[in-house]
């Protein structure tokens, strides 16, 4: 028995590591927080268990594992909205909305530890995420030590409680869907290349003015923007034209905040007028941008003022 008390330090170092982790198993970063407070609580309480035949850390990942596995069990599978359904035929004011549980969400930097250089944005990118998703969850966490935190096979079956063998037959099997997959959102998706801060600039521009010809301009032919938990998404700068037209009333006034998502991927916040008080703003969505050729392919307005407080915004502004 291990007659030393629980490290709590120890525990903090590998917190964003972790998180990384459980983010990527769950699609959520409020789930991925949950999942890691209750690692926390399992390893305190479990601690006399722990026999050192194993590391720290294969220990400590193996009670994470375990717990993502049973939120997984009884979970839907979370998605982008354009992976959900096609765009919109009548364009209309969006009220029909999904539960949170149904999308995937972005996330903050998961801090400065020496494992967080794990952690980068090919493989913290929303359409990857979204790809994840689509694997059964115990070949999602097989793929993600071995392809992205870059385990032996070994220590992954360790935390997993699986064979080398039937470790590597996960990963290859996992590795064969992911191939032939086929998503719309990896298809949008040019994250491999930061929206120019030129093109972010002249997006807030047009936005903040809501000068709907000069905003419509700045996307591609192809462009399109998505809302969840609104499960509606709109493609073409014609149907984008109509779409801020009738949305004008909701978002003339707007402003934006610059902040930093997945990774360190450019985004931007966007602060309403409160019904209450109009020179105050409040929290609405926060805008990925992704971009091909120089033009807006797609924007993913997640509308959720929770995720403000969690990205380090503020909870209002004023003009």
């Amino acid at each position: 028995m291990n007659e030393t008390a629980f490290d709590s330090k120890s525990f903090e170092s590998f917190k964003p590591g972790l998180t990384s982790f459980c983010y990527r198993m769950l699609g959520s970063i409020d789930d991925a927080d949950d999942t890691v407070q209750e690692t926390y609580i399992r390893a305190w309480q479990s601690w006399s268990s722990f026999r050192e035949e194993s590391s720290l850390k294969t220990w400590i990942y193996r009670i994470a594992s375990n717990l993502c596995l049973d939120k997984l069990r009884q979970a839907k599978r979370r998605m982008l909205p354009v992976d959900l359904s096609d765009p919109a035929v009548s364009i209309i004011a969006p009220t029909e909305t999904l539960p949170d549980s149904t999308w995937i969400w972005p996330s903050p930097h998961f801090g400065d530890n020496p494992e967080d250089v794990l952690v980068r944005k090919d493989n913290l990118q929303l359409c990857f995420i979204a790809l994840l998703q689509t694997l059964p969850p115990r070949q999602r966490a097989v793929l993600i030590l071995k392809d992205v935190y870059e385990w032996s096979s070994k220590q992954i079956a360790e935390t997993l409680g699986m064979s080398s063998a039937a470790v590597n037959s996960a990963l290859q099997r996992a590795r064969e869907t992911l191939d032939r997959t086929q998503l719309r959102s990896d298809e949008f998706s040019r994250m491999d290349d930061y929206p120019d801060p030129n093109l972010l600039s002249r997006y807030v521009e047009a936005f903040e003015q809501f000068d709907i010809n000069a905003l419509v301009a700045l996307f591609h032919e192809e462009g399109c923007m998505s809302m969840p938990p609104f499960a509606m998404w709109i493609r073409g700068r014609e149907d984008l034209s109509k779409f801020f037209g009738l949305t004008r009333w909701h978002c003339e006034g707007s402003k934006f905040l610059p902040v930093q998502v997945n990774g360190g991927y450019p985004a931007l916040a966007q602060y309403m007028p409160s019904k209450e008080a109009p020179s105050v703003l409040v929290p609405w969505g926060i805008h990925v941008i992704e971009v091909k050729d120089n033009q807006v392919l797609h924007v993913q307005n997640f509308i959720s003022a929770k995720l403000f407080s969690r990205l380090g915004l503020p909870e209002k502004i004023h003009r």
